[in-house]
């Protein structure tokens, strides 16, 4: 029976992971206005459109920023903190603390996705630059609104970028921060992604 409960554990873990990622990259792509016709963007977009169509219609698109996709990423994490509250046999906790806890998760993922994607890009930078692969494509478009205005503010160093020096250094405070948060909001932090 504890084997059983594991494989659940581990397949609901799995299930709820991949779909948070895909509703976090769906809005991080639409920040960024990434290249909609990018294939990867097309599979995001069509794995993600059912619940959205249905969040829509009660929420509105505002453009670049999407609200209903912040919604529904944070209903995944509250579904997944349940589930696995409820497969551990765990009391679960009141309504606010399980919002709290969902976008303190979100939250983690969002930073981990970025810090990610900029370790992506450097050793791309180093060992194919110039690649057109359509997930490089995507992480350059990703990444670039964040790097862009760090760059900017940095002095002229001879055609070497310390912008993600400074925005790793960011990401770190950032996750520190978030981390304190939730042990003050009282997450067990292994019930989310990304803190």
């Amino acid at each position: 029976m504890a084997a059983l409960n594991d494989i659940a554990r581990y397949l609901l873990e799995t299930a709820a992971s991949f779909y948070l990622i895909l509703t976090v990259l769906r809005g991080m792509l639409q920040l960024a206005r990434a290249d909609f016709y990018n294939p990867i963007s097309q599979f995001v977009v069509r794995a993600t459109n059912p619940p959205l169509r249905v969040i829509h219609r009660v929420i509105p698109n505002a453009g670049r920023f999407d609200p209903a996709v912040l919604l529904l990423a944070v209903a995944v994490q509250i579904l997944a903190i349940v589930a696995k509250l409820a497969l551990a046999g765990v009391a679960l906790p009141d309504l606010t603390s399980l919002l709290i806890w969902g976008l303190l998760g979100v939250m983690g993922l969002i930073i981990n996705t970025y810090l990610i994607a900029l370790v992506v890009m450097i050793v791309i930078s180093w060992v194919a630059p110039g690649t057109r692969h359509p997930a490089v494509l995507l992480t350059y478009q990703i990444t670039e609104p964040i790097m862009s205005p760090v760059r900017s503010m940095l002095p002229s160093m001879g055609g070497l970028d310390f912008s993600p020096i400074v925005i790793f250094i960011a990401i770190n405070m950032i996750q520190i921060a978030l981390r304190h948060m939730a042990t003050a909001a009282g997450l067990p932090l292994q019930l989310v992604m990304g803190i």
